[in-house]
């Protein structure tokens, strides 16, 4: 899931001529109701936690996190070009500081959606040898994606197949569709889009108060772009990832997923990932809007 930030309120920013904001400025604080207050998942739940393990979940992780530090001189360029520096850099490295996501994932995860039965199933998957490759083909294609040029290749081998009538889009178009993962991946966008416009709002980034429902229709007209950039970025990324899976292979992981375990996993995943990315937003909102206006604290 990536956070797309099409910043059509720039013109309404406050203050954008202030003084460069310190490094001591933001002290991003994730929502109440995603503190880790609770135990580590691998206390609470050791078999969802080993599961999540085996799927190379934490380490995704860090790849998000270098995906976020990637993607904050860009927000600075666009909204505080040449106010941000080094104090920026480092507000963004601690809003996306991997132990913080960790534990914000683990305290906003519905685990009880998960029985024992169904994680066994899914667990028993990925303690093969199918599963054990799949989990490295999706943490390396991740990981690959961080250089531009890797994934432009992807796209384009993506769309040449597409064009081609390729077996393996026809696949992948399957895979997609069984776990919705353009809807949820849209809809995520959007909601991380509206929660960065909130945090703008609420550090003062607007000289004055930006109604909500206008906030809501800008992230609305942004869905058709959002879900054209999302659905290319899977087949890109799927693509890579699976390109080592034989078409039968590829056949057993779609089944795995349309199972009654593999829906729910999907779901609760989402879910979690959803608030995750939510408060992640917001806090970047909140951030640039202290170096938007040049506040100290």
């Amino acid at each position: 899931m990536r956070l797309t930030l099409v910043l059509v309120l720039a013109a309404a920013l406050a203050g954008g001529t202030g003084p460069a904001a310190t490094a001591q400025t933001v002290e991003p604080q994730l929502p109440a109701q995603l503190l880790p207050a609770q135990a580590r998942l691998s206390e609470s739940a050791p078999e969802l936690h080993r599961l999540f393990d085996s799927m190379g979940l934490y380490d995704i992780f860090a790849v998000m996190a270098a995906e976020g530090v990637a993607a904050g001189p860009d927000i600075e360029a666009d909204m505080f070009p040449g106010q941000g520096g080094s104090a920026w850099s480092a507000v963004v490295a601690g809003i996306y500081s991997t132990d913080r996501m960790t534990s914000a994932f683990e305290a906003a995860l519905p685990a009880d959606r998960l029985t024992p039965a169904m994680i066994a199933e899914l667990q028993s998957f990925y303690d093969s040898e199918l599963g054990a490759r799949i989990a490295t083909g999706e943490l390396d294609a991740r990981q690959s994606f961080l250089e531009p040029d890797v994934e432009d290749a992807a796209g384009e081998l993506a769309r040449t197949r597409a064009a081609e009538g390729h077996p393996r889009v026809g696949l992948l178009t399957e895979f997609i569709a069984v776990n919705d993962l353009v809807d949820h991946n849209v809809s995520g966008a959007l909601n991380s889009n509206f929660a960065f416009y909130r945090g703008l709002s609420d550090g003062g980034a607007f000289a004055a108060e930006i109604p909500e429902q206008l906030m809501l229709t800008e992230v609305w007209g942004q869905e058709a772009e959002i879900r054209t950039d999302l659905t290319e970025w899977l087949f890109a990324y799927q693509t890579l990832a699976y390109e080592g899976l034989s078409d039968a292979e590829m056949r057993a992981y779609i089944d795995l997923t349309a199972t009654e375990a593999g829906q729910v996993l999907n779901t609760v995943l989402f879910r979690a990932f959803a608030d995750l990315f939510d408060a992640i937003s917001y806090d970047l909102g909140v951030a640039a809007a202290h170096f938007i206006s040049g506040q100290e604290t």
